[in-house]
């Protein structure tokens, strides 16, 4: 009810301003929507932030399962900030933010002063996996509100999904942004946990309680099993087809059950943007991105290959 009210309060706000140039109008919307963020950012015990489309809501799933069995709570709850913790005050207030509208309201666009003294778990995904399946978001999933205030393509449809991932407020370009930033700050968090979706895929067990642990809510193995069964990606993908979260919203909603590109769980696959793109775009891609992105993350071709081999 209260994100309901908060919600309403925003819109009368937003329709008041109607006459306003749309430039104005998008600078307000997004104040009041960062406004909201650091309310939250301050009231939080961690945040969970991510680029969209780099495995949150997975991550969102697997943290929701892990409180509903710890904690007797009905599984039709996805975690949001503070509405288990209302149920249960043992379950933390988790914020989960893609960063997108604090700075707007902070200020702070150059840094992450914002974060500094918060307890972060920042997700990474490849910047290539995440720009295809942010096309893909875009394409079917994506409002027009939400394309405009973020300036993502509005009325190019027939846009490729070569041309979106190299598109500079698309794709990789911004992407890599996003992360080149978290990567320059690193250094002056009190406490940060970097957690990559690659990893995530790869053991999901130990990457959840790698995140439970650091939160300081440390769980028996089997409800770190149960929670990883939970959501699988089959699961996840008939829970949303069968609207188990319909309480949450849309976020785990499809729109179109008859095509798989409008799901919010799509594949799940790691190194799947490489099935998007002739040899040549490929290179590109690749070479764009172990030009501009920090190599903190690991995800340079080369240091891909090492990591491989080395398995």
């Amino acid at each position: 009810m209260r994100v309901l009210l908060k919600k309403i309060s925003r819109e009368l706000t937003l329709l008041i301003l109607f006459f306003l140039p749309q430039e104005k109008k998008i600078a307000i919307e997004r104040r009041l929507r960062g406004k909201e963020e650091y309310r939250k950012l301050r009231l939080a015990d961690a945040v969970i932030v991510s680029f969209g489309k780099s495995g949150r809501t997975w991550l969102r799933v697997m943290l929701s399962r892990f409180y509903q069995v710890r904690h007797g709570l009905s599984e039709r709850h996805l975690i949001g900030f503070d509405n288990l913790h209302r149920k249960n005050p043992k379950i933390p207030k988790l914020f989960f933010t893609h960063d997108n509208y604090l700075k707007d309201y902070t200020g702070n666009s150059d840094n992450k002063a914002d974060y500094y003294d918060r307890k972060v778990v920042l997700l990474v995904r490849n910047p290539a996996d995440t720009a295809v399946s942010q096309y893909f978001q875009w394409k079917y999933r994506m409002r027009d509100r939400k394309k405009s205030i973020n300036q993502y393509p509005q009325g190019m449809e027939d846009l490729s999904v070569y041309d979106f991932v190299m598109d500079e407020k698309a794709g990789l370009p911004k992407i890599i942004g996003f992360m080149n930033v978290w990567a320059r700050e690193m250094d002056r968090f009190e406490n940060i946990l970097i957690v990559r979706y690659e990893d995530m895929r790869d053991d999901p067990g130990s990457a959840l309680k790698r995140v439970t642990d650091f939160i300081g809510t440390e769980g028996t193995e089997d409800q770190i099993e149960e929670s990883v069964r939970f959501a699988s990606v089959e699961n996840m993908r008939n829970m949303e087809s069968n609207r188990t979260f319909w309480l949450s919203g849309s976020r785990m909603v499809t729109r179109d059950k008859s095509n798989p590109n409008a799901y919010k769980v799509r594949r799940a696959k790691v190194g799947g943007y490489r099935d998007y793109f002739e040899d040549a775009q490929l290179r590109e891609i690749e070479d764009y991105i172990g030009k501009h992105l920090s190599p903190v993350f690991g995800y340079s071709v080369d240091q891909q290959e090492q990591d491989a081999n080395s398995a």
